[in-house]
């Protein structure tokens, strides 16, 4: 139970910061490119490479640390992140293919669902 709520935890907190800080980002730069998103994209995918490296190789903290922080609150900041991590796994394993289809997968299909998804909601309303 304690990895559920350590999970419920960070995200929220990680979810929160997402909101603040893309409010703000696109407030200076403004929204004509969606500047927010992509701070906290790239900000989060550095994170958690950091992160998952540094309670890998570097601490002896406890495993409650990896449902906080990566998994909750880096995933409630964006779940970009996680995207990234697993794709780059998957290149560090040799899995080039399993890397380069999961981006272009991710994307394409990904774009398509999200249209799929907008042309439902007005079919429906």
């Amino acid at each position: 139970m304690t990895k559920y709520l350590m999970v419920g935890f960070g995200g929220a907190l990680g979810s929160i910061l997402r909101f603040w800080a893309s409010g703000v980002i696109s407030n200076r730069l403004g929204d004509r490119f969606p500047y927010g998103t992509f701070v906290i994209n790239c900000t989060g995918s550095f994170l958690i490479g950091l992160i998952v490296t540094l309670l890998a190789e570097r601490t002896h903290w406890s495993p409650n640390w990896r449902y906080l922080i990566p998994i909750g609150f880096i995933g409630g900041y964006t779940t970009f992140s996680a995207f990234e991590l697993e794709t780059f796994r998957s290149f560090q394993d040799g899995e080039i293919l399993i890397a380069s289809l999961n981006v272009l997968l991710s994307v394409i299909v990904g774009f398509f669902s999200l249209w799929l998804g907008v042309i439902t909601g007005r079919t429906i309303s």
